[in-house]
């Protein structure tokens, strides 16, 4: 007989009264994800009241991509408190997809009713500049996979409405508080290669304006466990075929790096936003 897969609602459970001992907060309101390079973007939402590191909670590996760090920082930003996971780990680290949602179906379980998910992104949208910041509005989920998969949840219903994945409230929030923050559709894709250009081609056809390796089945999961769903990309590189010479992860990471004050500007905004939604 075929053993029962582990119950990922309950491991989050588990991982959040854990996460509420170390960081000494029984609950937190908001769940900043951090992608590529956004690091330094941590320190515009102020001194940690806590943090702790990702491996001495059950449940969450290290992240093995440079530019992830592996600690879960605890802040207070205008009245809120918030869960600042300084990197993430993907699937194509080798992760199962559960694993890789694990951060915010345990951010969601320790009280977070926003999760704010970044990434790192490649500029399908040939307007779009290295360093700029884009809402996404919308995704293309070209992974092939879902976070959903598997025996009926024992929360939350089994066939999602996405409808409103990126929450239009707060988009129309962070727009009127950003005067010229663009909004665009991210399309996520496998990795951990970049792509090619007949493949942007393709994706600039399908109406997408950015490309990148995460943010998808995070804010899946996290709209189905009933959490809002911001998403914020740093266009960190033109996609393949719209620049000029290779492309390399060093470079998105030196791009979040040098855009992390700005960054940081925009995710104080972003918690300020919340704070009044």
């Amino acid at each position: 007989m075929t053993a029962a897969a582990p119950d990922p609602y309950a491991a989050a459970r588990d991982s959040a009264a854990r996460l509420a001992a170390a960081l000494d907060r029984a609950s937190h309101d908001v769940a900043v994800v951090l992608g590529s390079g956004w690091a330094e973007a941590a320190d515009g939402l102020g001194p940690p009241r806590a943090e702790v590191a990702v491996t001495e909670i059950r449940g969450f590996p290290a992240p093995t991509v440079l530019g992830h760090g592996a600690s879960v920082r605890s802040a207070e930003v205008d009245g809120l408190g918030v869960l600042v996971f300084l990197g993430r780990v993907h699937a194509y680290e080798g992760h199962p997809l559960s694993t890789v949602v694990h951060g915010v179906r345990t951010a969601i379980a320790a009280g977070c009713r926003f999760v704010v998910l970044t990434n790192a992104a490649g500029a399908v949208n040939r307007d779009y500049r290295v360093g700029q910041a884009v809402l996404i509005s919308d995704h293309l989920n070209l992974t092939g996979r879902s976070p959903l998969t598997g025996p009926p949840p024992g929360v939350g219903v089994r066939f999602v409405d996405l409808t409103d994945l990126y929450a239009v409230r707060l988009r129309s929030l962070l727009v009127a508080a950003v005067p010229g923050l663009a909004e665009g559709v991210y399309a996520g894709l496998p990795g951990p290669h970049f792509e090619t250009p007949a493949e942007i081609r393709m994706m600039r056809t399908l109406g997408a304006d950015l490309v990148g390796m995460s943010t998808v089945h995070e804010a899946i999961a996290a709209h189905h466990l009933g959490a809002e769903v911001v998403g914020i990309s740093l266009v960190t590189n033109a996609a393949a075929g719209s620049g000029e010479g290779p492309l390399d992860h060093l470079d998105v990471v030196a791009a979040g790096q040098a855009a992390g004050k700005e960054m940081g500007r925009l995710l104080r905004t972003t918690i300020g936003c919340l704070a009044h939604a």
